[in-house]
């Protein structure tokens, strides 16, 4: 069938296989073009690893380090007899395996609900299976709505609100392509809990015990959660609101999983990361807006990165190839460096104070930012014909 593009806001429900297939060779061969990292992980599992920075660490992890990977995510598959294409990390994980098994490197691919008790057992499986039938490098990479305890049953969903009070901001219609205001309610204290306990470290610690009873932790192990802060521009809504306290709570997690991992020579830590084009960000109010500035700024400046250049940058200038991670005061390895750097944040509030319908596409970037939306679904990706037929 021919698949085109079926976008209404932040949600694109049509993915390209072809497209995400080209996207992961992309990726995969800017991986490669940096060399081989040295002393890199042999055995790694990546939480949350079909799409943005978990499917980046399986790629760095696979093609820099050669090692074998077991992914656990959540996707769909495409439906032939409905002529529904399947999801984007379905296609991607697709392509990540087949050229991952190409190389002979191990490949296990667990679909499901991370949270749950069942999907755990099914990775310590894979990971028993594998050639070290351990693991040395744990990424979790989870970005979810909803979460069910797997103890209670109960149903917890995370909201994007403020606390303390409303807040209204600038924010970018990404259909209509306008600048506009957005009104941003502010959460009670149900709200701020249900959020944590769904976005927070919870269930990362509760992956690090499960690994640990089974045995599969090597020796030397890291475990690393991504997160983000960004800039002032964005606390009311980010850092200060609902979803900034369930990164806090990851943070805190961070140092239990560290003492944890210390017993085996390891370490945890929280990467804060740059703002980029994902799923999740593009359901944040104000991001979107922040974002395309952004990129217009860095892009001008020769310092953009996108998501498979900020893991590997992590990986290769920092966990490994005998370096050192560079932690802030708070134990978090920062490659968002770039981003808060004084110029381009300077720049970026100077836009965001004049930014307007009429002047958003000569002052940022959003036509970058709605081509990166797209290539996400395998969309505008060079070198794929989009009108010919495609399996699903």
């Amino acid at each position: 069938m021919i698949i085109e593009p079926r976008v209404k806001g932040f949600l694109c429900i049509t993915a390209h296989p072809d497209g995400c297939a080209k996207n992961i060779e992309e990726q995969i061969d800017y991986v490669k073009s940096l060399g081989a990292i040295k002393n890199g992980c042999k055995s790694a599992l990546i939480i949350g690893s079909s799409t943005g920075y978990g499917l980046a660490s399986r790629i760095c992890a696979a093609f820099g380090c050669k090692a074998s990977t077991v992914g656990v995510f959540f996707e769909r598959a495409g439906d032939v007899a409905r002529e529904r294409p399947g999801s984007a990390g379905w296609y991607n994980t697709q392509a990540f395996t087949k050229k991952a098994q190409e190389e002979g490197l191990y490949v296990a691919n667990i679909n499901g609900d991370a949270f749950s008790d069942e999907i755990k057992q099914q990775a310590i499986d894979a990971i028993k299976q594998s050639p070290l039938g351990k693991v040395d490098l744990i990424i979790y990479s989870l970005a979810s709505p909803r979460r069910t305890d797997p103890q209670t049953g109960q149903v917890y969903r995370s909201v994007l609100k403020t606390i303390g009070q409303e807040r209204v901001d600038k924010s970018l219609d990404t259909d209509k392509g306008t600048v506009i205001n957005v009104t941003v309610p502010s959460a009670n204290e149900k709200e701020v809990s249900d959020t944590v306990k769904t976005m927070g470290g919870e269930d990362w610690e509760l992956w690090i015990k499960a690994l640990e009873k089974a045995g599969v932790i090597a020796d030397g192990c890291t475990s690393v959660a991504y997160s983000y802060i960004g800039p002032k521009l964005t606390y009311p809504i980010y850092r200060d609101g609902t979803i900034g306290e369930a990164k806090k709570d990851l943070e805190a997690t961070a140092e239990r999983i560290d003492n944890t991992l210390k017993l085996y020579r390891g370490k945890a830590f929280v990467s804060i990361n740059k703002a980029l084009v994902t799923q999740a960000s593009s359901a944040i109010p104000v991001v979107p807006l922040y974002v395309s500035i952004l990129y217009k700024v860095m892009k001008q400046k020769g310092i953009h990165e996108d998501c498979i250049m900020q893991i590997a940058r992590l990986f290769s200038q920092q966990m490994y190839n005998d370096n050192c991670i560079e932690f802030d005061d708070e134990g978090r390895a920062r490659i968002d460096d770039l981003e808060l750097r004084d110029d381009v944040q300077n720049e970026v509030f100077g836009i965001w104070e004049k930014i307007t319908t009429e002047n958003l596409n000569d002052l940022t970037d959003f036509a970058g930012y709605k081509a990166e939306f797209l290539k996400l679904f395998g969309f505008g990706v060079d070198g794929v014909d989009y009108s010919k037929d495609c399996q699903i």
